[in-house]
């Protein structure tokens, strides 16, 4: 037998985490870390068992068996392992019902059991997304029956009491833009609100419950005649007969998420909140399910990089290791850089989520966080797509592969530039924050992440800044010149953002003597941090024409 490559070990994604360990070391009070330690050290166990099993066996996709044997209509759908198991993963380790726990600290627990899931999870972490959004929703709209009926279920902490909630919003006619929203609601002779229509894409349909978009019958046309209205999926262990899916979607990623086209013929539903107004309605929730993006984003770079890392020291190449090849090695610490500054964006994101539902944050920091969400989206979910490609490159041949698993993990960072918001949408929606007081509240949490750190880099960020504010001041009269430079003013101030909270890390971390922070923090801002493009209109014109 001639020569044979041993393959990457995956990390125990808890213990080498570093990053990890500082955060929660620098951020959590000593008492609540018992609890969390214990759930996130199962929660790496669980993946690492997870990376196992998938390497050892052929992954397969969920079935849909529309018919049984007899011409009944089942729509009945298979999942997979990781799937089966998540009600019980969930449950155990309390992954929605901590978020939810009073307190500041609670969104900041409850994503750092999502980091640690989410790979493992195969996606599963989707429709728990939709759930979290689902809840958060309903305890906003102060709806008393539904938050009797629905949340217990939502965030019960017994699997066989556990419900997933869908979010079905989008149909054949668009995405972002569910103005022409051609799902109908009529009440039938009882009274009861059903629901008719297609739905072009359901993230959950394998879920209990769900939130829909419709069109109360004789409403007007346009977003705010549109109402949420909460459905219910089964009737006892069978799907209702109402909800009829059509197919399975075939996607690029995320394979194992059983993503449908579903008919609603009748449906029982059950207003939120006023019969108009959906949309905003559903707003509560976008905060929840784009942070889980930007978490789960990031949780994809870090598995993708601790996989690199650990082949870089098994592959020989020219008589040494590639960890020792100074121009891999380079590559390695310019991606590890980038991705700790998303790893800090995405969880002061999460921190300051539960803060300002607690009631906890600073007057500033509910428009801080009305910023930071969007940005912290787009940007982590590019960067994930670059680093996961990054990643497979430099497994050579092997990263193009299908059954060293390599290549799913590419595929699947596709998806978190789309989910939730394009880049194009959220930097639109991030102009809307600078409208307000986003970019002042920005500033001022800068100045306090920067109490005490390097010079330089500060300069960097606080040149990068006014530089941003000179942009809005030169483009702000000519909002097609605005809009058109959106995307990099957001990748501006995201930049910036994940730059200061880099050096607040460093400072913090430089006073136990640990200087891998101020390396990270060193090599993003040598990365630049302006990405402000003032656009020419006339030639985008010649480009396109």
């Amino acid at each position: 037998m001639g020569f044979l490559q041993e393959g990457p070990q995956l990390a125990h994604p808890w213990r080498s985490d570093q990053l990890l360990h500082d955060l929660l070391d620098r951020v959590l009070p000593a008492e609540r870390r018992a609890v969390l330690d214990a759930d996130l050290a199962a929660l790496g166990d669980y993946a690492q068992m997870a990376w196992q099993r998938a390497s050892e066996s052929t992954r397969r996709k969920p079935i849909l068996t529309q018919w049984d044997a007899w011409g009944r209509r089942v729509d009945r759908i298979e999942l997979t392992t990781a799937w089966l198991e998540g009600p019980q993963l969930t449950t155990r380790h309390a992954v929605l019902a901590t978020g939810h726990a009073p307190g500041e600290y609670a969104r900041l627990e409850e994503f750092a059991r999502v980091y640690l899931y989410h790979v493992a999870s195969e996606f599963y972490t989707c429709p728990l997304a939709m759930t979290d959004g689902a809840a958060t929703a309903i305890k906003a709209s102060g709806n008393a029956a539904l938050i009797e009926r629905a949340l217990p279920h939502f965030l019960s902490r017994d699997p066989a009491q556990f419900w997933l909630s869908g979010q079905w919003m989008t149909e054949n006619i668009g995405g972002s833009d569910v103005s022409h929203s051609e799902t109908v609601a009529r009440r039938d002779g009882d009274g009861q609100w059903r629901l008719h229509g297609r739905k072009w894409f359901s993230s959950a349909v394998v879920g209990e419950a769900a939130l829909a978009l419709a069109r109360p019958g004789g409403a007007d046309e346009g977003n705010a005649a549109l109402a949420l209205f909460y459905v219910e999926t089964m009737d006892g262990q069978r799907r209702k007969p109402e909800l009829i899916i059509d197919r399975l979607k075939d996607k690029l990623g995320t394979q194992e998420l059983p993503t449908a086209e579903i008919h609603l013929d009748g449906l029982p539903a059950w207003p939120v909140g006023e019969l108009a107004h959906g949309v905003r309605q559903v707003a509560p929730m976008l905060n929840v399910t784009r942070t889980w993006n930007a978490v789960c984003a990031v949780a994809s770079m870090a598995r993708a990089i601790s996989l690199a890392r650990d082949y870089a020291t098994r592959r020989q190449a020219f008589g040494r290791p590639l960890i020792e090849q100074p121009l891999h090695a380079q590559t390695l610490a310019d991606m590890q850089a980038e991705f700790e500054g998303a790893f800090a964006l995405a969880f002061e994101v999460a921190h300051l989520l539960g803060r300002v539902e607690s009631g906890a944050a600073a007057a500033h920091e509910a428009a801080l966080l009305r910023l930071l969400t969007p940005l912290a989206k787009l940007w982590t979910g590019k960067l994930a797509v670059k680093i996961c490609s990054e990643a497979l490159e430099g497994f050579g041949g092997a990263g193009y592969i299908e059954d060293t698993g390599l290549p799913q993990l590419l595929r699947d960072a596709q998806v978190y530039p789309i989910w939730e918001g394009t880049t194009n949408v959220l930097s639109l929606d991030s102009l809307r924050a600078l409208a307000g007081e986003g970019l002042s509240a920005l500033r001022l949490a800068v100045d306090g992440w920067l109490a005490g750190s390097d010079d330089a880099a500060a300069a960097a960020i606080t040149g990068a800044l006014d530089a941003t504010t000179a942009h809005l001041d030169r483009h702000g009269a000519d909002r097609a010149s605005l809009e058109a430079g959106a995307r990099g003013l957001a990748f501006t101030l995201a930049r910036c953002a994940a730059a200061a909270l880099l050096a607040r890390q460093a400072v913090w971390s430089a006073r136990s003597g640990e200087r891998r922070p101020g390396a990270a923090l060193r090599r993003f801002v040598s990365h630049g941090l302006n990405r402000l493009i003032a656009p020419d209109a006339e030639d985008t014109g010649l480009l396109l024409g």
